[in-house]
């Protein structure tokens, strides 16, 4: 009887010891368990957060590269205006030397009425150095350091704001990029924690999940950092 006895306490043990193992082991697996879905609910999150931002990043991009074309356009226009006016200020300006030389007085004074006030400005100065005696005076009103052609200054204001809004659309479809490549991280994090449900052994997938973890933490960090848009 006392042999007995003795094996079925040995017995109840060794159950006994079983069971802790069971429930501990049950323990880990919930605990990964809800690891997991904290990551899944995490990824979905972020990736949700990382498209709209894409989507609003090459929104502004759009928008930076549609504003680089259209100022390029009035630039171009500028550009066409100020050459017309140069071409106009050579016409009259070689029409004022033949009269001149022709001793045309009227015409002389018709040509000078009809210069235009900002090449006006630029022929006063230029008969100023009296070209006519001295050899080092500038060939003409348009070397004058008070030429100024308005179309031509405002063509390239235009064209600074038309480089300023392309770089603008190229740095905000990069930010857009960056977005997209999280994007791709996002999905390497939720491919490592759905193949680390399909481990039976709570080992490998606690090493699984911490890799995704760890890669979800650089995601996470890169989109704090990130700017908004």
């Amino acid at each position: 009887m006392a042999e007995a006895s003795s094996n079925l306490e040995m017995i109840e043990k060794v159950r006994e010891h079983r069971r802790r193992e069971v429930t501990s082991h049950d323990r880990r697996t919930r605990l990964v368990e809800i690891l997991e879905a904290v990551v899944l609910a995490i990824v979905a999150i972020t990736t949700s957060w990382c498209g709209y931002q894409a989507t609003l990043w090459v929104g502004h991009s759009a928008r930076s590269y549609a504003m680089a074309s259209r100022v390029t356009m009035y630039e171009q226009q500028k550009v066409a205006l100020a050459s017309q006016d140069r071409l106009y200020d050579l016409l009259t300006f070689n029409g004022w030397v033949a009269a001149k030389d022709s001793h045309n007085a009227l015409l002389v004074n018709q040509y000078e009425r009809r210069f235009r006030r900002e090449y006006a400005v630029a022929f006063a100065a230029w008969r100023k150095l009296d070209p006519d005696n001295d050899a080092k005076a500038p060939p003409g009103p348009t070397f004058m350091p008070e030429y100024v052609n308005a179309n031509t200054t405002e063509a390239e204001r235009l064209a600074g704001q038309a480089d300023a809004n392309f770089e603008a659309g190229v740095r905000t479809r990069e930010i857009g990029d960056d977005y997209v490549q999280i994007t791709v991280l996002l999905a390497t994090v939720l491919l490592l924690t759905g193949v680390s449900q399909h481990f039976r052994h709570i080992a490998p997938r606690i090493f699984v999940l911490a890799v995704a973890s760890s890669l979800l933490f650089v995601s996470t960090y890169c989109l704090i950092t990130f700017p908004r848009a």
